[in-house]
């Protein structure tokens, strides 16, 4: 039986391209990211023009809350989908749904590449390093690994079919 879960997990390159390829383009997209280029006086005109849209006179006060809204939700978000992308890689469709290990991986990474994507920023002209930045970010993985934990610690629910089979109403692969 062990041979066959092994067998349907697939070679070893294919499994590092399915399972880390995605890490490995969000690693390049965050540090994109952490360049001049969306440094908050380059993503401040677009923001506040959204909010404009909507409320076309609000305060400057208003506009500068937005935006730092915006970008601090933007640093959570990331690591939230950076997080969910690592345990997924470790995790690589085993036909487990939890391990703690996997979990504690992936903060661990997420975590660091918080440090070095401050670090990185502190480098940059119009961007600064902020090891608060890095906190709010380790704690968007954080949340993501949470969740991820709470959803598959749940009970599966069983159902059969009309051949009287038992056969579980989650799906557990990926």
């Amino acid at each position: 039986m062990g041979e066959n879960i092994n067998a349907a997990r697939g070679p070893l390159a294919t499994r590092i391209l399915w399972y880390w390829f995605p890490v490995a383009m969000m690693f390049g997209l965050m540090y994109y990211f952490s360049t001049d280029v969306f440094s908050a006086d380059n993503t401040r005109s677009v923001i506040e023009k959204i909010f404009l849209w909507f409320s076309p006179h609000a305060s400057k006060h208003a506009l500068q809350t937005f935006h730092y809204f915006v970008r601090k939700s933007a640093h959570f978000t990331e690591y939230a989908i950076l997080g969910a992308l690592l345990f997924r890689a470790f995790r690589a469709g085993n036909v487990l749904r939890w391990r703690f290990k996997w979990a504690l991986y992936s903060f661990l990474f997420a975590a660091s590449w918080a440090l070095l994507d401050e670090l990185h920023q502190s480098f940059t002209q119009k961007r600064g390093g902020s090891i608060w930045d890095s906190m709010l970010d380790s704690s968007g993985a954080l949340f993501m690994l949470v969740a991820i934990a709470i959803v598959n610690r749940r009970p599966r629910i069983r159902m059969t079919d009309q051949g009287g089979e038992l056969r579980s109403g989650f799906d557990v692969s990926d």
